[in-house]
């Protein structure tokens, strides 16, 4: 009886967490549909405000929707949001096409932060695949805790794969984030050595650069600039 009534627990857990899932993400399709028929129908204005409001609560959205916005921001003469938009796709979409673009917007030719090596290639994959490795390892957990209540003689054999597993989908949930990036949107922009203006000068640049974000430091952003740390003001930034 014991291991009917967790079996059962365990099973209805699994269904609302799926039905759950499942009215998020048509609710989310449903506002994404509206904003793609304002586009169609060129209420560019209205669309460009669902697209925003999808990106501001952290709802699921399309990358075929950032490059809407980046044509949208283009049209109206912030090419620096048309970047923005622009670089955030290509972090879905690592297209050498969508570099061009930027740097057309942005009238410069050598862009930093757009060079993406095969290590950083798998770890997106596995960050793309958070929830999905999460689910995984977690029901393969739940699955070996019920076998050890199903066969207490063996217990032990089992306990050591479910404390596994269990490591795997903590590690998922809350470590596999990606790095906190930013685009360039000021012009011109300062790089420094150190989180003041009486600091050295690294670069002087325009719009256009992707930086990774270290840590915050009052107005200043510590950044990777290349292989060195450096410093930016966050008035100068949009975080992808």
């Amino acid at each position: 009886m014991p291991n009917l009534r967790l079996l059962f627990i365990v099973k209805l857990t699994l269904f609302l967490f799926f039905i759950q899932q499942s009215t998020q993400a048509q609710s989310n399709k449903q506002k994404l549909d509206s904003g793609d028929s304002l586009f169609k129908a060129k209420q560019y204005k209205e669309a460009m405000k669902l697209y925003e409001s999808i990106l501001l609560e952290g709802e699921a959205y399309s990358p075929a929707m950032l490059l809407k916005m980046g044509f949208i921001s283009e049209g109206i003469g912030d090419f620096g949001k048309a970047s923005l938009f622009l670089s955030n796709y290509y972090d879905h979409n690592p297209n050498p096409r969508v570099i061009d673009k930027i740097k057309s917007l942005t009238n410069q030719n050598n862009l930093v932060g757009y060079n993406i090596s095969d290590k950083e290639r798998f770890f997106k994959i596995l960050i793309d695949l958070k929830l999905e490795i999460t689910i995984l390892f977690t029901l393969l957990m739940i699955i070996f805790l019920i076998l050890v209540f199903l066969f207490p003689a063996k217990r032990t054999v089992f306990y050591i794969p479910a404390t596994i597993c269990l490591f795997v989908a903590f590690l998922a949930n809350n470590f596999l984030s990606p790095p906190e990036t930013a685009i360039i949107t000021g012009s011109p922009v300062l790089i420094m050595d150190q989180p003041t203006s009486a600091g050295n000068l690294i670069r002087r640049v325009d719009a256009g650069h992707r930086i990774i974000i270290q840590s915050s430091r009052d107005i200043w952003y510590e950044i990777k600039w290349g292989d060195q740390k450096a410093y930016v003001r966050k008035e100068d930034i949009s975080k992808i």
